[in-house]
């Protein structure tokens, strides 16, 4: 059996094989309740044989989508329409998770594949005030963000932990959380976006505690049996920023809280790092984290060959592959990979004719 089909374990969660669904934004959602579009979309990856299906970033309140048309899970409404999906997933032998979020500055924008790409102002049908470590638009054309309070972080800390309960509620097996790509916990560890000057800002240390904080949180309230992962962006591509060997040092410290599983990618939190992320790092980056901090990883970085995934897992580079446009492309692609594995992948017995081999 190749590495890319051999089951890996998770606390009692056991994923039939190491291919995920990466979190992909469908800009799609009603009031953060998920639709057909999204039962459909993630029930074709799942019937095409991914074992892990990680849902779009999901805000934790309303102020922490991306766009109005982000899905959520801070009310019952959306806890119904998720389970109605997780149902069908789990029914295709695939676990369900999703990807906790809350985009920070980033936040209140247009839904790019329909509207166009730019923010919303707070004044403006469909905006709201953004927040963040420090009072520092993504972009001078963005709105000045709200710099957080402690108290304001700790709210906002109570409605993670509630989220994450509606998470079980809904069905999800697993929980990613957010920190990369220039949301808002990316935003408090990085010194390109923190600068602030109490107990959450200024060292490292400093600047991941808050990230830690919502992460010991969450870990308290996911049950004790269920896995619990975490995205970061493993370097800021920017001079002065983040850097791998910071992130080697929080991938250490979420280890310690409870974290089984660091997503690695990359950038996303400055837009002078414009030409300048390398995908291709994505894999070495997963390595050096998985090596130096003694902890399980997944790899991104535009995955497209089977032969190519089953490289990064055989030798080390990762635990997980993630892929995202491919998987956009070509849902079935599991199934493509373990005929050019030579390995055995379980069709739905609806599409059973179409076997080949």
């Amino acid at each position: 059996m190749s590495h890319l089909f051999t089951p890996l374990s998770l606390r009692s969660v056991t994923l039939p094989n190491r291919i995920t669904v990466s979190p992909m934004c469908m800009y799609s959602a009603v009031d953060g309740i998920p639709q057909d579009w999204h039962l459909v979309h993630l029930g074709a990856r799942a019937s095409g044989g991914a074992g892990l299906i990680i849902a779009e970033a999901t805000a934790v309140v309303p102020e922490g989508r991306i766009s109005p048309g982000d899905t959520g899970l801070w009310n019952d409404e959306q806890v119904a329409a998720w389970a109605r999906i997780n149902t069908f997933i789990e029914s295709q032998g695939s676990v369900p998770g999703v990807q906790l979020g809350h985009a920070g500055r980033k936040a209140s924008t247009k839904r790019p594949p329909f509207d166009g790409v730019g923010p919303i102002a707070p004044d403006e049908p469909e905006g709201w005030q953004t927040v963040a470590p420090s009072a520092i638009p993504f972009k001078p054309d963005y709105p000045i963000p709200h710099e957080m309070t402690t108290a304001e972080m700790h709210t906002l800390t109570d409605a993670w932990v509630a989220s994450a309960k509606r998470a079980h509620a809904a069905g999800f097996k697993v929980i990613e959380l957010h920190m990369a790509h220039g949301y808002l916990l990316h935003q408090f560890y990085s010194p390109i976006t923190n600068q602030r000057t109490d107990e959450y800002g200024g060292s490292r240390d400093s600047r991941m505690r808050y990230p830690l904080e919502v992460t010991r949180a969450v870990r308290a309230a996911w049950p004790e049996e269920l896995p619990l992962l975490v995205r970061i962006s493993a370097r800021d591509w920017v001079d002065g920023g983040w850097t791998i060997e910071d992130s080697i040092e929080l991938a250490k410290e979420l280890k310690a809280a409870g974290v089984d599983l660091i997503d690695c990618s990359s950038g996303g939190g400055s837009p002078e790092e414009r030409g300048k992320v390398d995908i291709g790092d994505h894999p070495m980056f997963a390595e050096r984290v998985r090596r130096d901090a003694g902890i399980t990883t997944g790899t991104v970085g535009g995955i497209t060959e089977p032969a190519q995934a089953e490289a990064h897992l055989a030798e080390g580079r990762a635990d997980l592959v993630l892929l995202a446009r491919q998987l956009l492309r070509e849902p079935t692609w599991p199934q493509r990979a373990a005929q050019e594995l030579g390995d055995e992948l379980v069709w739905p017995k609806q599409y059973g004719r179409a076997k080949l081999g």
